[in-house]
This record gives structure tokens, C-alpha cells and sequence, in this order.
């Protein structure tokens, strides 16, 4: 009988990825990973679902401390980029870092299994021609996650499973239903972990990040209004500017020599170009020549024509068909062509064209 290791968060997801795998005779081991205190998924209580689920399976379970690892790779990692002026994005970090890379380890090492599930909705194939594991998008493109594992390495891939890459979030919930597993009716988890844990975005920043106030300025330096820290914008945003114009104004720069929050009309924040690093090649070996794919920016925005032209130190250009508004520094950027990961990294820092500096 294989053995496999299921990361368990205490979710719908992760809970009917453990029952499909003990289904078909998968000798099953839930694991946790004890994240962080507090409510929600992959703190307190989501051990608690997680171990219910894995008594009701009839499996054993193990719950693995890495809150030190969590604080330094992902709270750390949001705090410094926030007050550098990027919005990090903290899912794909903390899936290869704290996630996937510790889990496959755990697993070799301890409970004698080279294969780690989760709940992911995206697939894997092996390329034989390539010899290469390929990231696929999951069926259900609602519910796809291929955005947030981009960074995932051969070896990780090799290693993993995703049980749910073939089902519509639907069907998950009538297995689970079905197995009367008692996270069945289980609500979404709706934000990232740290925010449900604090409330929101802002609560968690303010716990590290002292106000800093400074102005909000427009593109010729003409100040607009007051902020009370650059940590809580972000590139493309509107709502909460608390300035009137008779325009709708968007964030289009965060200036953090000069303190300063930057907006303008919406033309611009519209750039044709911008520059990826700490790119991972996922599906594909790195090319030597510019190769023509589509790109999202960001989880929920619509995939784009790119072209992506390699660069020196494990980056990329990314030249868009047509201007791009709202390409958010710190965001990931992951191109695809159909439904193939072909690789991501993360989106750079830049400085808007004929911007005005103090």
C-alpha cells in the first residue's frame, strides 16, 4: 500500500482530498502545520477540524510546529515588503518555503512516504519528452491555483499530489457530503490566513508598522491630501484615497524616499512593459529566446498577451499586446499558454514615466 501525506488545513478542500486518497486504498497520514495562533484555517482551529476529520477517516495525524518559520518567512516577508512600497504576495512564498518544501521533507524524514497531497485545485502531468513535471491549470478555472504554486520546483512537483485538480468546487463539496465528513457545510475561507486571524489587512500591518504620515500628491507633486503610512496602499487602488477630485484618481506609485502616495487617472497607471524577477521556469526549460505566451498579473485578473523576453539574473521583460493598468510591484506575474504554467516571478519596482520628484 503507498503511503502519502495530506496536508490538512481544517478545510472542505484538504478534508476531501484525504477521503478521495483513503478511498482508493492510499495508506493515508493527515498533517498539520501549526501556522500561527488564532481563528480561522491553519491556526487553532483549523487543528481542531483537521484532527476531527482525520478521526473520523480513521488515520493518523500529526501536527508539526513551524510558527517560527511562518513569522520569519511570511510575516517578516509582508512586513519588510508593505514598508518598502510593494504588496507582497504572501500564498506563493509561503507555499514553496513554509508549505510544500517543509511537508515533503517532514514526510521523507519521518513518516517514511515520498509523496505529499494537498488541497490545491491545479494539476500535474509528467512530460516524457521533456522529462519534466508539468503545472497545470485544475479544471475548475473558477477555483484554479496554479497562480500560487508557480514557484514550486521539479522535485516538489514530483512529490505532490492534488486530488481535486479534476473536480469542479461543486463536487467537492457532494464527496464531502457524501462521506458525511463534518467539514462538509464548512464555510470558504475568504482572505488570506494573517488577515482572518486580525480582522483585515490594515489591523495586521498596524501590529508592526508605526503610522508614517505623508502626503498624497498627484504626478506633478501637488499635494491632494494627508496619509497616515504608504504601508496601506497599493498600485491600482481607488476606495479610501479620502481626497475629492473631479476625476477618479488610482494609486500609481508608492514614493518611499519622499513618504509620498502617488495617483492620477487611470491612463497613468497604464504601462505597455515591466520587468519580472526571481523567475522560476515551471513546465519549460528556461528559453534563450523571447517566446510568446499569455500572463496573469495578478490571481483574478484575465489572462493577457505577452511576449517574455529572458534577462540576465534569473529575470524576465514582460512586453504587453496592449497597456496594462494596475501591475502591482511585489505581485506575482505567471505565464501560461493554454492551460501550461510555463513559469512566474515577481513583478518589480518601477517608477512612472515623467513623474515629478521632490
Amino acid at each position: 500500500m503507498k503511503k502519502v501525506v495530506v496536508g490538512l488545513s481544517g478545510g472542505v478542500d484538504s478534508s476531501v482530498a484525504a477521503a478521495i486518497l483513503h478511498n482508493q486504498g492510499y495508506d493515508v497520514i493527515g498533517l498539520t502545520l501549526w501556522l500561527m495562533k488564532g481563528q480561522g484555517q491553519c491556526c487553532s482551529e483549523g487543528m481542531i477540524d483537521a484532527a476531527s476529520i482525520c478521526e473520523q477517516l480513521g488515520i493518523p495525524h500529526e501536527i508539526v510546529d513551524i510558527r517560527d518559520v511562518f513569522q520569519n518567512q511570511i510575516v517578516d516577508f509582508l512586513v519588510t515588503g508593505y514598508s518598502a512600497g510593494i504588496t507582497p504576495l504572501p500564498c506563493s512564498q509561503c507555499n514553496k518555503t513554509v508549505k510544500f518544501g517543509p511537508m515533503v521533507s517532514y514526510a521523507k524524514e519521518n513518516l517514511a512516504s515520498d509523496k505529499i497531497a494537498t488541497g490545491h485545485y491545479a494539476r500535474i502531468t509528467y512530460n516524457h519528452s521533456t522529462a519534466r513535471y508539468e503545472l497545470l491549470r485544475a479544471l475548475d478555472r473558477n477555483k484554479d491555483q496554479s497562480y500560487f504554486l508557480y514557484d514550486l520546483s521539479q522535485d516538489l512537483l514530483s512529490a505532490t499530489i492534488f486530488p481535486l485538480g479534476e473536480l469542479h468546487k461543486s463536487d467537492t463539496r457532494k464527496i464531502a457530503a457524501e462521506y458525511g465528513l463534518k467539514t462538509a457545510e464548512k464555510p470558504e475561507s475568504q482572505d488570506l490566513c494573517l488577515v482572518e486571524s486580525n480582522g483585515s489587512m490594515r489591523a495586521f500591518l498596524d501590529k508592526y508598522l508605526a503610522p508614517k504620515p505623508g502626503d498624497i500628491v498627484d504626478t506633478t507633486g501637488k499635494v491632494l491630501g494627508k496619509h497616515d503610512g504608504i504601508h496601506h496602499y497599493t498600485i491600482g487602488q481607488r476606495k479610501g484615497l479620502g481626497i475629492a477630485a473631479a476625476e477618479p484618481l488610482y494609486v500609481i506609485e508608492l514614493d518611499t524616499i519622499n513618504n509620498r502616495v502617488i495617483v492620477g487617472d487611470r491612463t497613468k497607471g497604464t504601462q505597455p512593459e515591466c520587468t519580472v524577477c526571481q523567475v522560476n521556469w515551471v513546465s519549460i526549460a528556461e528559453p534563450s529566446t523571447p517566446i510568446r505566451a499569455e500572463v496573469q498579473i495578478r490571481y483574478r485578473s484575465q489572462p493577457v498577451p505577452v511576449t517574455v523576453i529572458p534577462l540576465e539574473n534569473n529575470r524576465v521583460k514582460l512586453v504587453f499586446y496592449e497597456p496594462q493598468f494596475s501591475i502591482t510591484p511585489g505581485q506575482a506575474a505567471v505565464w501560461y499558454t493554454d492551460e501550461k504554467v510555463l513559469g512566474g516571478g515577481i513583478i518589480e519596482k518601477f517608477s512612472v514615466n515623467g513623474l515629478k520628484t521632490l
